[in-house]
């Protein structure tokens, strides 16, 4: 799922929610902001596009497609993209925009995927697996589901961004949660992610047998330079996001269930 920018005015902090993460109460509003936003539609999403280079004929995953502007992107490019999301409401908003020539499963990141392995050529993972606790199960099911050889495009919370949100700032070795609430027309809806240090992400990728091909710290698109002049400006001098791009070693005897711990 894609995040909604950190721009103060839309964020508070949390006092103890009652059900966190629930897109589907707040869909449409979201998915409206993040079309034309500096954070998703200026930056992460460049990024991610920058990253996946040609994707012609490419069979991709959209891993956490919210309402589906990163599969558009990708199927506009010529990629073969199946999206999946745990919110039912974001893949009604996903169909609408993509129609039916791509395939949308309602999946839990945190449950196995409902797909062969070696099924695609890469996955994309937008802004989602910070909300996941514990990597280990999903990156083991995204690494089955990619033929040897092929990509996971990842992007996250910058480590350094999330260790400074909490005061007293909490321990950076350890894997903690913070919680803010998003708010769309004076209504608060609770949101739960979890940091964890840089090296846990590195070592949570080469355990579930990818190889460390390219990490990025890429700077906003300069379109939005005059759309976004603070915003810009800020963006261009501070980190946010932190970009993975992870291989599947390629197999000499075919075998994608063959895990490869660099």
């Amino acid at each position: 799922m894609e995040r909604l920018t950190d721009a103060p005015e839309s964020l508070a902090r949390s006092a103890e929610p009652a059900r966190v993460n629930d897109y589907d109460s707040f869909a449409e509003a979201y998915s409206a902001e993040n079309e034309k936003n500096l954070l998703n539609a200026y930056y992460e999403r460049p990024g991610m596009l920058a990253l996946a280079g040609d994707v012609t004929d490419r069979r991709i995953l959209d891993a956490g497609c919210g309402s589906g502007s990163l599969s558009a992107a990708l199927r506009d490019r010529g990629a073969v993209v199946t999206g999946i999301d745990a919110s039912a409401g974001m893949l009604a908003l996903a169909r609408r925009r993509l129609g039916d020539d791509v395939p949308l499963h309602l999946v839990d990141l945190s449950e196995p995927l409902p797909f062969d392995d070696g099924a695609f050529d890469d996955v994309v993972a937008s802004l989602v697996l910070h909300y996941l606790e514990d990597w280990g199960p999903t990156l083991a099911e995204l690494r089955r589901v990619l033929r040897p050889g092929g990509r996971l495009i990842a992007s996250v919370d910058h480590p350094f961004v999330a260790y400074t949100i909490q005061d007293p700032r909490p321990d950076y070795s350890a894997t903690t949660s913070y919680s803010f609430d998003w708010t769309f027309d004076g209504q608060s809806f609770p949101m739960k992610f979890w940091r964890r240090p840089l090296h846990a992400m590195t070592d949570a990728f080469t355990t579930a047998g990818f190889q460390l091909s390219a990490i990025s710290e890429p700077q906003p698109d300069p379109a939005a330079r005059e759309l976004f002049p603070d915003g810009f400006h800020a963006l261009s001098t501070k980190t946010c996001f932190l970009f993975f791009v992870l291989e599947v070693p390629p197999s000499a005897t075919g075998c994608n269930e063959c895990v490869v711990v660099s």
